[in-house]
């Protein structure tokens, strides 16, 4: 047996397979930098169709993914492994794990009737899988709604498919939702006119339809007035802070008591809790 010769096609054999992965290596970023360039040109050709952004970005990842693919299938068969085989093998795999993996494929599909049905689109404030916010990014399996407290919140399609979804940004306008306290002895008229017109001249307030200023609800402290100017989505929480505000400031100016809550106690008499209560002497 000759050591020298064996080693020398064993250093042959390696070199050539490190040359082979030096390759692929070189082949994986060089195509992975065309395939993002391509991804950038495809982007800029559907934004210029004036397609729609949600689209966009769902078309893009099932392009991504295929074009990655097919370049492990490449890189495959340029390690000499035969293509056709892992192609059947790669159909089979995938019926196993579609098998074992089902809500993968259900959030999948329910990526494909989001796209379908609308219900939203990226840039729109919504309430869907118990998560609030502004849709970033719709997914081919999960959805990124960025919540108001600048929390990026990654939500499976089909959690949102399947439950009710709240969509704020569908109409041109919605209604912010408010209390006032009033006292007993405020004249309920006068207070609902003064914030009406306050409450007008708060910036982004619409006045069509106008505020609503009517009594909501009776308390032990009075009535309660409930507060409702209407605005567009994107001055929702501006509009909110600022009639919390104006409600303040105006029952200020007009020297409104603050509001208490009263009890009326009747008591009875020291003659009828002596008819009541029977003398000791009586009990024993």
């Amino acid at each position: 047996m000759n050591f020298n010769q064996i080693g020398q096609v064993a250093l042959q054999l390696l070199t050539l397979f490190g040359l082979k992965v030096l390759g692929a290596i070189l082949i994986w970023l060089i195509a992975q930098r065309l395939i993002d360039f391509a991804l950038k040109l495809v982007r800029r050709a559907f934004r210029s169709q004036q397609i729609d952004p949600t689209l966009i970005n769902y078309l893009l990842n099932i392009i991504g993914v295929t074009l990655k693919i097919v370049l492990i299938v490449a890189i495959l068969g340029f390690f000499g492994v035969e293509t056709t085989s892992f192609a059947a093998l790669l159909a089979a795999a995938g019926i196993a794990i579609g098998a074992a993996w089902g809500g993968l494929l259900a959030n999948f599909a329910a990526g494909a009737f989001l796209i379908v049905f609308r219900p939203f689109k990226v840039g729109d404030f919504i309430t869907a899988g118990g998560v609030t916010g502004t849709v970033t990014e719709l997914g081919l399996f999960t959805t990124s709604i960025n919540t108001p407290d600048n929390v990026l919140t990654i939500v499976a399609n089909n959690k949102i498919f399947s439950d009710n979804i709240q969509n704020y940004s569908a109409n041109p306008y919605r209604r912010v939702d408010l209390v006032a306290q009033i006292h007993h002895d405020v004249k309920h008229n006068e207070a609902i006119a003064l914030l009406k017109a306050k409450i007008s001249q708060i910036p982004n307030v619409l006045q069509n339809p106008a505020p609503d200023v009517e009594i909501q609800d009776f308390n032990f402290a009075g009535p309660v007035l409930a507060v409702r100017p209407y605005c567009n989505n994107d001055h929702y929480w501006q509009v909110y802070f600022d009639t919390n505000k104006a409600i303040r400031e105006t029952f200020n100016e007009a020297g409104y008591p603050v509001p208490e809550y009263r009890y009326t106690v009747n008591g009875s008499s020291a003659h009828a809790i002596n008819n009541v209560i029977p003398p000791l002497s009586e009990i024993t």
